[in-house]
């Protein structure tokens, strides 16, 4: 049985505005990580059971980590993402007012890149780009 801890050369991270109420640290962080792993299938393992054999599914083979900042921290997260192409998810203020996929969808549609109100973003990438790309944010509490 290997024992050895296992190493990633990748990270998942989840970046969140410092303002957020708890209710939407938690919702926000739900959203953008469920679009890294329909995205990245390769993220999730194998699928779990327990000693009586009840399956449960299979989640990320790796930690997320989560961290937070201001909305200038935001906003550069999210053009260092995009200008180092890595694959992510971005939540905005504005779903929070919707109630629906569809709605979610549209209302980011609306909003021109720059603007975008940008209050959750998920990341993945190799760990030295990943943590370019959250320079000035710290550890979620």
């Amino acid at each position: 049985m290997d024992t050895d801890p296992i190493r990633f050369d990748t990270k998942i991270a989840v970046l969140l505005r410092e303002d957020l109420e708890p209710w939407q640290r938690l919702n926000v962080t739900a959203f953008l990580v469920s679009g890294l792993g329909s995205r990245l299938p390769e993220l999730v393992g194998e699928p779990y059971e327990d000693a009586d054999g009840v399956a449960y599914l299979p989640m990320f083979r790796q930690p997320v980590l989560v961290f937070e900042g201001t909305k200038e921290t935001l906003k550069a997260a999210h053009a260092k993402a995009l200008t180092r192409a890595l694959p992510r998810a971005v939540f905005t203020a504005d779903l929070f007012g919707t109630g629906n996929d569809r709605d979610n969808r549209a209302a980011v549609r609306a909003v021109p890149t720059a603007d975008l109100d940008v209050v959750g973003l998920a990341v993945h990438g190799p760990r030295n780009a990943v943590d370019k790309v959250l320079k000035g944010a710290r550890m979620h509490p």
